[in-house]
Parts: structure tokens; C-alpha cells; sequence
């Protein structure tokens, strides 16, 4: 009886675990990997010269449509592919996606300072594309009404530290 019992306990706590770690989503391979980080995207010779978030939203008409470098925090992640992030940084927020949808980040990003490379947008969303958004985001889309400014990042490649 003892076996049995133990066995039971045994085979749920590794279902348990199992569930644990299927919850991440990792839909691409890192084209770097160190002990500290892995590179998505493409290969970066240099990461020096980064910028902060608020010093590229506040310099908006000097850097739209030009290529910066960033290291922010992932607020939130996509949930269900890791398409896309959005960054905060002192009441400033920016989305960010990968060049042609060509690759992703883990989905248990979040909560992780990032550095990446990308060209920099100001956009002006629809409210049909906003609700879209705050949907893969885990965020009730009910939420937002009408068209929606939004600060965003094409990333080349994105550099995540390791858990």
C-alpha cells in the first residue's frame, strides 16, 4: 500500500513539473548562446551605445525610422508565442516585434532587461488592431476605445538573459 501511495505521489509531483516547464513557448533556437544570455534574431558584432526607452520616445521626430539600440525591460510578453513584447520605462511604453515575424523570444520573458537592435515607429493603431494586441497580451481588449498611438521597435535581434 505504501508503494502504491508512493508512486502516486511520485507520479504527480512529475506531472506537476512537467506542466511547469511545457508552459514556456519557445517557437525559435537563439542564434547565440552564452552562459549568461542567448541572441534571437541575428548576430550582433557590438552591443555598446544603448539607449534608454525614455531618451528615444522623447527624442521621437529625430529617431523615427532610424535604427536604435535599447536595453529595457520586458513588461509584458505574448503569451501565446512570444510575437511580440512591450517595454516600460519610467511611464514610457513601446511594442516590440521582430523583423518580418522571423523569429521570437521565450514566452517567460517577462520581468527580464533585454538589449536589443531594431528601427524605431511611431504608429497610430485602430482600435480593431489595439484590441487585437491587448488580447495576445492576456489584457481584457474591452478596454480600449478608439484608435491608440503607439511607440514601436522593429528588433533585427534581441539579447535575453538566461533564467
Amino acid at each position: 500500500m505504501k508503494k502504491i501511495v508512493l508512486l502516486a505521489l511520485m507520479v504527480g509531483f512529475s506531472t506537476s513539473v512537467f506542466a511547469q516547464e511545457t508552459d514556456v513557448v519557445r517557437l525559435s533556437e537563439p542564434v547565440e548562446v552564452t552562459e549568461t544570455h542567448e541572441v534571437f534574431g541575428a548576430e550582433v558584432e557590438s552591443w555598446g551605445g544603448v539607449s534608454s526607452l525614455k531618451s528615444i520616445i522623447q527624442n521621437e521626430k529625430e529617431l523615427s525610422g532610424k535604427e536604435v539600440s535599447l536595453e529595457t525591460e520586458v513588461a509584458e510578453v505574448c503569451e501565446k508565442k512570444g510575437c511580440f513584447f512591450v517595454a516600460n520605462e519610467a511611464g514610457y511604453s513601446a511594442r516590440i516585434t521582430f523583423k518580418d515575424y522571423g523569429f521570437f523570444i521565450p514566452t517567460d520573458s517577462k520581468g527580464k532587461k533585454v538589449t536589443l537592435v531594431g528601427t524605431f515607429e511611431v504608429k497610430e493603431l485602430t482600435e480593431e488592431q489595439a484590441k487585437h494586441y491587448a488580447e495576445d497580451a492576456g489584457k481584457d481588449p474591452d478596454a480600449i476605445e478608439g484608435p491608440q498611438k503607439e511607440y514601436s521597435i522593429v528588433a533585427t535581434s534581441v539579447k535575453v538573459p538566461k533564467s
